[in-house]
């Protein structure tokens, strides 16, 4: 068994970290208007700066800037892409939990103009994380898959005078990010991530249900999300490591689809041309291990074993009991291990306090040495 030294990592993690309590209040004395927009800057690149040596110290040898710069994982960036604007409407998401079920209803967007890419999104942001990183880590940026735009209104959303055909949307959308890709990597960046829950949660007969309300074919809706993820990633650059991160959604540690990846498995992993899948595997909502089976020689996985949604810390030997079990269906040699999901998707982030996150990292650091030396 090896260690790795390009991407994606043995040990890694999916992207967003708690906020910490400073960067907290400069948000809240922004949106009074106490705090000025470079103030809010300067906060956050000090918050970033702690958050890449939190990363470094744990071991780690990926690097993000926690997502501190934005509000939630995707909207900060869709509202960027060309022709697409925030809507007066609200999105109703049920999130759930232990406890019981928790409401969030962020706005909506409305695609109001042809899509396209008027700069590199975020791209100020790759240059700061690169800036702070040490030749033992490499910065990876985190950005929502374009599966997400649709999934995020359905047809309705889309404009028919503008996009009457539904084909044209997708194609200009993947257009869109081909262009982003090739931004961030002209920018220096070798590994790139696409967060996409909808290919987890077309897993979920509800979500599919939800998906025909929404004018969509739920049976081959992600058929159709990995083809615009394909056409988005067919003229990357070489040296570009991209994975994609699958999860059920995670607000304030709480959730909202659930189902093995059985329905998507086969396309998910022999269509979708990535180099590796961060895959949500914390609790028996995730099902089990057998549609690893379908993973092809050359791909990776990154199990999340380890939930990003709770303090309590999982055992090395747990850890290790679960990997085991997955290589039943893909080679050891293809597995690395991570957190289930981010730890604050959102600003709001999980319930779970920063030692607690640390230590958790820490432990995915441990048992990978301990797994592939």
């Amino acid at each position: 068994m090896t260690q790795r030294t390009t991407p994606p990592f043995r040990a890694d993690h999916v992207g967003s970290l708690l906020r910490p309590a400073a960067l907290h209040e400069a948000r809240e004395n922004f949106a009074k208007g106490v705090l000025s927009a470079a103030e809010l800057r300067a906060a956050e690149d000090s918050a970033i700066r702690d958050v890449v040596e939190l990363q470094r110290s744990a071991g780690l040898q990926s690097a993000t800037d926690g997502e501190f710069r934005r509000a939630t994982w995707h909207m900060d960036f869709i509202y960027q892409l060309h022709g697409i604007q925030k809507s007066s409407e609200k999105l109703h998401v049920t999130f759930h939990n232990a406890a019981g079920d928790l409401d969030w209803s962020p706005a909506g967007l409305r695609v109001t103009e042809k899509v396209g890419l008027d700069g590199v999104i975020f791209g100020d942001h790759f240059e700061f994380l690169k800036s702070t990183v040490d030749a033992s880590q490499t910065p990876k940026q985190t950005i929502p898959s374009p599966s997400m735009v649709y999934y995020r209104g359905g047809r309705a959303a889309v404009s028919e005078a503008v996009y009457p055909d539904l084909e044209e949307f997708y194609t200009d959308l993947a257009a869109a990010y081909a262009k982003e890709i090739a931004g961030m990597a002209a920018l220096g960046c070798t590994y790139l991530q696409l967060d996409d829950t909808s290919l987890a949660y077309l897993n979920d007969p509800e979500q599919r249900e939800l998906v025909a309300k929404m004018g969509g074919d739920p049976d081959k809706q992600h058929v159709r999300n990995i083809k615009t993820m394909n056409a988005a990633l067919a003229g990357r650059p070489d040296g570009l490591t991209v994975t994609t991160h699958l999860c059920r959604g995670n607000f304030r540690s709480s959730w909202v689809a659930k189902g093995g990846y059985d329905f998507v498995a086969d396309a998910l992993f022999n269509e979708l041309n990535v180099d590796g899948y961060f895959l949500e595997f914390d609790d028996e909502r995730s099902g089990g291990f057998e549609p690893l089976r379908f993973v092809p020689k050359g791909k990776f996985v990154v199990l999340g074993l380890m939930t990003t949604k709770r303090g309590e810390l999982e055992s090395v030997d747990s850890l290790r009991r679960r990997l085991d079990a997955a290589a039943r269906y893909v080679d050891l040699e293809q597995l690395c291990l991570s957190p289930q999901c981010g730890f604050s998707s959102t600003e709001e982030g999980n319930d779970l306090t920063q030692d607690q996150q640390k230590a958790k990292l820490e432990r995915i650091v441990e048992t990978a040495a301990l797994v592939w030396g």
